[in-house]
């Protein structure tokens, strides 16, 4: 453990924890989200350790070891990297992988830790320990998304008995899991102001970009089972003068199931630095997400990256977009093709609304990442000192 002043809003204030070991579904290196964003605040006070799932090889010759990869502020991304034998036995892999964490842990030092978990499924890998603290930070219902383990709810409701705190992505996920665990809190997605803020002003256009007409209509994110594909399809059908610009790696669906349309431009993954270049080319930024079992409980952190950039948002009826962004109409609400198509034209002219901005930038104001993580931390050091 080491101490340090948090000084990302503007006070000093003590922090004091043990080291985060984080058990993660995503990659570290995949698209910076809510996990990194958290990580890297907790980085810049102590050592964090970022467990990613296993790399499987497609040989049975690989002995298991762990990969170590550095980050900024010292962070370390742990990969354990497993034979291809144990692809298909879980409990084999998950013995693996703890036996090496166990070696780790000695290797290490880390003798005084808390567990961090973005997925229930990460408690196979992680017994046998003894942390100061467990948090699960429930960003997302991972039991609806596609291809998740059917065993996951059942890991989830052991990982409620084991957490001493649980968070959550959104308030609609809050209602959810507040029956099942005592002491949870709702940290709907927050915002990096400064970083998305640069959009606001002229920016060099991105090679794949500049040459694409106006008006842009942008979508960044996931391209995934949460997509509403069908209606990204009937919108670039019925509005030939718009241009729809879709950012994000496509996974878990075929990429030959998208809507192909001269007006349809896929521009693939983006850095996370990117994407305020291309938040300044686009006119109207889009939530183009389905209503599914997927999206039920999802909080989009891009509603007010969109904001923050100065673009105005048109979503589809999300409940954490509703609430609170639709219910104070600093967003756009439509469920259909056709409402989606007029909420355009209307966003199309939004920019010039002095009062929408500055509604906007009120509401902005009360939120940021680096509130978010000092609330957690309070709570955190609040609940070591009670144990």
């Amino acid at each position: 453990m080491r101490s340090a002043a948090a000084n990302h809003i503007g006070q000093t204030t003590a922090y004091s924890l043990p080291d985060v070991v984080c058990f993660a579904h995503l990659h570290w290196d995949f698209v910076w989200q809510r996990p990194q964003h958290l990580m890297s605040r907790f980085a810049q006070h102590g050592r964090v350790f970022y467990v990613e799932d296993a790399f499987y090889h497609d040989n049975d010759q690989v002995q298991p070891h762990l990969e170590i990869k550095e980050r900024p502020h010292g962070l370390k991304v742990v990969v354990a990297h497993l034979p291809n034998r144990l692809r298909h036995d879980a409990p084999a892999a998950d013995e693996a992988q703890n036996t090496l964490l166990h070696t780790f842990f000695q290797e290490q030092n880390l003798t005084s830790y808390l567990f961090w978990y973005y997925t229930p499924m990460a408690l196979g890998k992680s017994g046998g320990f003894a942390p100061a603290l467990t948090v699960y930070d429930c960003m997302d219902e991972l039991a609806n998304f596609k291809f998740a383990p059917p065993e996951l709810r059942a890991r989830e409701q052991e990982l409620f008995r084991k957490a001493d705190l649980v968070f959550t992505g959104g308030h609609t996920l809050y209602e959810a899991k507040r029956q099942q665990h005592a002491d949870a809190h709702p940290f709907p997605s927050s915002i990096d102001k400064d970083h998305f803020g640069q959009a606001r002003q002229p920016l060099p256009e991105p090679a794949d970009q500049a040459g694409i007409a106006h008006p842009r209509v942008g979508f960044f994110g996931v391209v995934d089972e949460r997509l509403d594909i069908e209606l990204l399809g009937q919108l670039a059908e019925a509005h030939p003068e718009w241009q729809f610009v879709i950012i994000g790696p496509v996974v878990k669906i075929d990429p030959d199931t998208l809507p192909k349309s001269a007006n349809i431009h896929y521009l693939g993954g983006k850095d996370y630095q990117e994407l305020p270049t291309y938040l300044a080319g686009w006119d109207v930024a889009t939530l183009l997400f389905a209503d599914n079992e997927s999206t039920k409980f999802i909080s989009p952190t891009k509603t007010p990256e969109y904001l923050a950039a100065g673009r105005p948002v048109v979503s589809t009826p999300i409940r954490d977009v509703v609430r609170p962004y639709g219910e104070l109409k600093l967003v756009q609400i439509a469920a259909t093709a056709n409402e989606f198509g007029r909420a355009i034209t209307t966003a199309l002219t939004q920019t010039q609304d002095a009062d929408w901005q500055q509604r906007t930038d009120d509401y902005l104001a009360t939120i940021s990442w680096d509130q978010t993580w000092q609330q957690m931390v309070e709570l955190m050091q609040a609940r070591i000192s009670a144990k």
